[in-house]
């Protein structure tokens, strides 16, 4: 199984009423090597300005987007070229990442390449040095920048420190 670290950007809380505007991966190696970058075109006239400042892009940029049947279709493609096994869908706060992306799959393709789960970086962290209000994130060497490849890129190398500084039992083909 293949652990991908991803991060998105919104126009608002929730997917369906809301878009997300820009998602990046990174498959969990050694060399961080394989990124996945998409830019979507809102499937909404609905938006928060405060939630889509945070993204870096203004209402008139996004409307210039990708289909995002298409960056979906290509994003699903990214995944089987690059991932051994099962993808295993991991991130920040997969509460809300998780949300769009499960969201935007089955909205767009009937189906999820991830399944019907996924993980959270921040828990494993806690488990590690049991403590239930740990905090992780000074383990990122990417600056977290709101560019979702960044985000995802600092989340990942939070998750190797993990695995190679911590002794987390991780399989990472």
């Amino acid at each position: 199984m293949s652990y991908i670290v991803v991060d998105i950007e919104s126009d608002g809380p929730i997917p369906g009423d809301y878009s997300m505007i820009s998602f990046g991966a990174v498959i969990v190696n050694d060399k961080l090597d394989k990124t996945f970058y998409g830019k979507l075109k809102p499937i909404s006239d609905k938006f928060d300005p405060q939630a889509l400042a945070i993204s870096g892009f203004d209402r008139e940029t996004t409307l210039e987007f990708d289909d995002p049947k298409t960056v979906m279709l290509n994003f699903e493609e990214w995944i089987k070229e690059n991932s051994k096994g099962r993808p295993i869908f991991i991130s920040d706060n997969n509460g809300f990442d998780w949300m769009f992306i499960c969201w935007y799959f089955h909205h767009f393709l009937n189906r999820n390449p991830f399944g019907y789960s996924s993980r959270r970086i921040g828990d494993l962290y806690c488990g590690l040095v049991n403590d239930t209000f740990a905090q992780w994130k000074h383990l990122r060497k990417t600056e977290h920048t709101h560019n979702p490849v960044d985000d995802a890129m600092g989340n990942a190398e939070a998750l190797l420190h993990m695995k190679n500084e911590m002794q987390l039992k991780i399989d990472l083909k």
